[in-house]
């Protein structure tokens, strides 16, 4: 009996969200009195296999096929689907991406066995208990799942990714699904990069501002200041309605969800859909006039004060100590 976790990468690059689902499927794994174990699928996994060991992957499966040329949903889907059932696996799991949630929705159907996700916490017995993430964070489920194959998904930063206590032994099976050309009717064929570098959703320093910034011209304060943290520039909702920054730019339920170091919000009420998206910050700075904003209320830290007068000073005051 085993978990198995799928671990995303791209082209051999983890994805770092692959070593949260591993840092809490390990902990599941030996409460439930299990092995926790790791499948990458496709093209460039071989490179993408190193940490997976130091993260408590006590095996892992290496997935390989002429047709696995690139990410494909039905393709990954049908490959987990037969690894799970060649092993006799008693959960499958993921981190709760979009290409995580996507994938496990294929190999529940395939399965046809019900799919759980965002988990947050996850209590194993014959019959499993979980609290899972709802309404995009506002609010929170108790459920249980009785089910021949449990496939589960962690909500992604609930958890940050940690060496295992002691490295598992991560041996290494070679797995060849059976696949027909039918299984990559959708498959990644070209990537067009938007960005490059450190991005909203992975630098440690964002700036975000919020209607309160006033107008588009009012973001360059805002760009000062992130650069001068060497970060970058998140946004509201109400923003981009407002054509002031680029959808990509927006924080939020419907936008990107960050896990900084620090966010600096600036002129954000803090509705529930932009604090979906910042929650998982690990530091909050607001600034805002209203000291009863939700975004105040929330943060660590706020200022209560004019956004156009605090940023300055807070990159002056940097500029100054940095010499």
């Amino acid at each position: 009996m085993s978990l198995l976790i799928l671990c995303d990468h791209d082209r051999g690059t983890l994805d770092e969200a692959s070593l949260e689902a591993l840092t809490f499927g390990r902990e599941l794994a030996a409460r439930a009195g299990i092995a926790c174990e790791a499948v990458v699928i496709g093209a460039g996994a071989d490179t993408a296999l190193a940490p997976l060991a130091t993260h408590g992957a006590q095996r892992v499966h290496l997935a390989g096929h002429d047709l696995l040329t690139d990410y494909g949903p039905e393709a990954w889907g049908e490959t987990l689907t037969q690894l799970a059932r060649s092993i006799g696996a008693t959960a499958v799991m993921a981190c709760g991406t979009d290409r995580g949630n996507e994938v496990l929705a294929h190999v529940a159907a395939r399965l046809d066995e019900p799919f759980v996700a965002n988990c947050i916490d996850i209590t194993p017995g014959d019959t499993w208990t979980m609290t899972r993430v709802q309404w995009g964070g506002s609010l929170l489920e108790d459920a249980t799942l009785d089910a021949g194959i449990r496939v589960v998904s962690v909500t992604h930063h609930a958890v940050e990714a940690t060496l295992a206590d002691t490295p598992a032994e991560g041996s290494l099976v070679h797995f060849t699904p059976e696949l027909g050309v039918e299984a990559v009717r959708t498959v990644v064929k070209d990537r067009v990069v938007l960005t490059q570098g450190i991005t909203l959703s992975t630098s440690p320093v964002v700036v975000g501002g919020g209607r309160g910034v006033g107008s588009e011209d009012g973001f360059a304060k805002l760009e000062d200041l992130a650069g001068a943290l060497g970060g970058v520039i998140g946004c509201s909702r109400a923003v981009t309605n407002n054509g002031w920054r680029p959808h990509s730019d927006q924080v939020g339920q419907t936008g990107t969800r960050i896990a900084p170091d620090i966010y600096i919000a600036a002129g954000i009420s803090g509705a529930i859909q932009h604090w979906v998206g910042a929650m998982a910050a690990k530091n909050i700075l607001a600034i805002n006039t209203d000291g009863e904003a939700n975004m105040v209320a929330k943060a660590g830290f706020a200022v209560i004060g004019d956004l156009h007068k605090v940023i300055p000073a807070i990159t002056e005051e940097i500029i100054r100590r940095r010499g």
